[in-house]
């Protein structure tokens, strides 16, 4: 018979977050049943079940097949589960191919936004017996800190579009439309929709570039100022804002010098590689409190 208690139920969604959430697990000495979604697992989840047969257990599915999923999961006796990786958002309302549970599920929305779809998700879940746990519960030590992060600080004027950028920022999240603004000497620049972070970075990036090139950016600074937040409610079991070495590198492309994280609610993978690919470049990264005023 499978020990519930030592047993946990790995949704996972696409990059390294549904890998480093494993080996958390598994240093618990927890058995991992994944449902890896088809459209954004990557394949080496099934190298890491392989290596680990005896812990790991990996079950492909569609990403519109909650009854597929809710029933691999009895089987396997999951009651407890996690949410990590991200589910592209256009993803999510283009490419879903919903049966009927799902079907059933989004029709009783009443917006079609992220959170209200992975909340009902959760409760049908909860219905179950599968209970969705925060994405964070193993991984604590990822979560950013307070202050300067980088051996260079942010500048007196990245430290006002920061203040800016988090008033914005915060604003759109409270809408679920992203969590990522790009702020130039108090301007917004950018904000995310469905497009993610890194286009969102990029775009700023173009948007600056064409201004300049136009002669029509004589009052803008240059650099950007990257601040992404949490949401005000923001629920941990799913979409907790993440940053990593990827994030750099774009920041590197678009012309931006800052990034400001939340603090304590941000996860920052690969957090020494990060911090030394913008130091290098000469970037600020810094965790702020959430709060409009630094």
């Amino acid at each position: 018979m499978t020990d519930s208690a030592n047993t946990l139920g790995l949704i996972a969604g696409n990059g390294r977050f549904p890998f480093l959430l494993l080996d958390a697990a598994r240093a618990h000495g927890l058995r991992v049943v994944v449902a890896a979604i088809k459209e954004e697992t990557e394949p080496e989840m099934n190298d890491r079940a392989r290596l680990d047969p005896d812990f790991i257990r990996v079950h492909w599915l569609s990403l519109g097949e909650l009854s597929k999923l809710i029933e691999t999961f009895q089987r396997e006796g999951v009651t407890r589960a996690v949410m990590a990786g991200q589910v592209k958002h256009k993803q999510i309302f283009s490419a879903i191919r919903p049966d009927w549970r799902l079907a059933k599920l989004l029709m009783s929305l009443r917006t079609r936004n992220t959170d209200m779809l992975l909340g009902a998700v959760a409760r049908v879940l909860g219905d179950e017996g599968i209970h969705l746990e925060s994405s964070t519960a193993y991984l604590e030590p990822m979560l950013a800190p307070a202050g300067p992060i980088t051996s260079r600080k942010p500048t007196d004027q990245e430290l006002a579009d920061i203040a800016y950028g988090v008033d914005v920022a915060r604003g759109i999240a409270g809408f679920d439309l992203g969590q990522t603004v790009v702020i130039a000497a108090a301007a917004c620049v950018a904000v995310e929709a469905m497009e993610g972070t890194d286009a969102t970075i990029l775009r700023a990036g173009d948007i600056m570039r064409t201004l300049h090139e136009d002669g029509d950016a004589s009052t803008l600074a240059r650099s950007l100022t990257v601040v992404k937040v949490a949401k005000p409610k923001q629920d941990l079991r799913f979409d907790v804002p993440v940053v990593g070495l990827p994030t750099i590198e774009t920041m590197r492309t678009a012309g931006a010098t800052c990034l400001a994280i939340e603090a304590g609610r941000t996860l920052t993978f690969d957090r020494a590689a990060m911090i030394a690919a913008a130091d290098a470049a000469g970037i600020a990264i810094f965790g702020h409190s959430g709060a409009t005023t630094l």
